[in-house]
């Protein structure tokens, strides 16, 4: 996973070492005695060549791996992918022009002064026209990086309207409340508090239990309450037990710092309720767009989900799988930013259960080792990527049965559907990529999300081709 600051310096950092480190270093005494030489040139030529080749070669990964691996959250990243490319290939070129005459090279000689001019100009105006169609194509997304999006995080939940959240009044008039203030109520708000945390209002009902709209009044942070009920458990050392496991939980998953993830504030315990305070959002699931005839283009699809696989890559790198990827919990904003909600909630939630070897997640969507109740790893939530994406594909899931258990039972030992079959205009490779993640056995799947991701962004490129 790629972020925009750490690649910046990098970038930076090398660029520099390619303009500047072979100059200075070949002009350095001991140059002159260096002992290698190629092409006949002298040491402090050689040197000056190497380092500038190296130095070029490193920059040229490092604007692959930036396009290939940048997140595509569609504003700034979205942009600086499309023109990493091309402005590298420029600089490549100028660099070699200045370099060849420096360590005079046979080249120019064989190939003539007027020739290699008209070389250079061509590629001048090849790259020029290469970096404007870049730049005027994804105009759309510099626009979007420029213009801020309301401070105030603010989250919608499925089937909530916007008018249904409007008008309370903040504490304090900071631009932030104000913001948040014009879009909520206090219609129907419920008294109490969750820590230092105000209840506003519910927001609506979950498998986990009911979601409340919150306000820190120290910040003037409008948050979102996920509660779990914990006085189901009667056996005091079981609940210590419970509790202890279920922050070590949310702890872990607190830790995710990603654009792409919805972040969670704080955790706690009020009233014989587990609480967990998150990032309020305004958007639409992709539950919206999972069935015909509202199915998103076929490149909105695949952008969507490899960022999706980026985002998850990141938080299986840190320990941390969702275990519960479905459309209703991948939300794309009204910034046009894509979102996984409720990341690690799904384990956080077995611990208000007192059975063992419950299985967790919803049923269309869980890979066959969860059925099977054994551990699982990142190629869990690859798997049930994998059906999501089938889904917003075709209008419908890859597995169907009359019930749960024979919808079980599909899953774990029954071949998927064929999306060819339902969508024949689909190009081959990405049957191939849905077919390899969505194996039975997690051997033969992508070992990564990170993977699916880069094979994902290659189906996007071969669309665009």
């Amino acid at each position: 996973m790629v972020t925009a600051s750490s690649w910046a310096v990098q970038y930076v950092l090398v660029a520099l070492a390619a303009l500047f480190a072979g100059p200075v270093l070949s002009k350095l005494p001991a140059a002159q005695s260096f002992p290698l030489t190629l092409f006949g040139l002298t040491g402090s030529q050689t040197i000056h060549l190497i380092i500038e080749g190296t130095g070029l070669v490193a920059l040229c990964m490092l604007s692959l791996r930036a396009f290939r691996r940048m997140p595509d959250n569609g504003r700034g990243f979205s942009f600086l992918r499309r023109l990493v490319l091309p402005v590298t290939t420029l600089f490549v070129v100028i660099v070699i022009d200045k370099t060849l005459p420096v360590v005079e090279l046979p080249l120019l000689d064989r190939v003539g002064s007027p020739r290699y001019t008209m070389a250079y100009a061509a590629a001048l105006t090849l790259i020029g026209l290469w970096i404007t169609a870049a730049w005027l194509l994804h105009l759309d997304a510099l626009h979007r990086f420029f213009v801020k999006p309301a401070q105030s995080t603010r989250r919608q939940e499925p089937g909530l309207r916007t008018e249904d959240i409007d008008g309370i009044d903040s504490e304090q008039e900071s631009s932030e409340t104000e913001t948040a203030a014009h879009i909520l109520t206090t219609q129907n708000s419920p008294p109490g508090t969750f820590g230092r945390y105000k209840v506003l209002k519910e927001l609506g009902r979950g498998s986990m239990g009911v979601v409340y709209l919150g306000k820190d009044p120290t910040i003037q942070r409008f948050v979102a309450i996920k509660t779990m009920r914990l006085d189901e458990i009667a056996d005091r050392d079981k609940l210590q037990e419970v509790k202890a496991r279920f922050f070590r939980e949310a702890e872990s998953t607190g830790r995710l710092s990603h654009s792409n993830i919805v972040t969670i504030f704080d955790a706690g315990e009020e009233d014989d309720l587990a609480y967990i305070a998150m990032e309020l959002l305004q958007g639409t699931t992709l539950t919206q767009w999972s069935r015909k005839p509202n199915l998103l283009a076929l490149g909105k699809v695949i952008s969507i989900l490899a960022t999706v696989a980026e985002a998850m890559d990141y938080a299986h790198q840190q320990g941390v799988v969702h275990r519960d990827i479905k459309p209703a919990n991948i939300m794309l904003t009204t910034d046009k930013v894509v979102k996984i909600m409720d990341f690690g909630i799904a384990k956080m939630a077995t611990s208000s259960k007192t059975q063992t070897n419950i299985v967790l997640g919803t049923p269309m969507y869980m890979s066959p080792e969860q059925i099977a109740g054994k551990k699982v790893d990142g190629r869990s939530d690859i798997f049930s990527l994998a059906v999501v994406m089938f889904e917003l594909l075709t209008g419908r899931p890859p597995f169907i049965a009359d019930n749960v258990s024979a919808l079980l039972f599909a899953i774990a030992h029954t071949p998927h559907l064929s999306v060819k079959a339902i969508r024949p205009d689909l190009p081959p490779t990405i049957k191939e990529v849905l077919d390899r993640a969505l194996q039975k056995d997690p051997v033969h799947r992508y070992r990564r999300a990170g993977e699916f991701a880069m094979e994902l962004r290659s189906c996007l490129e071969g669309l665009a081709a």
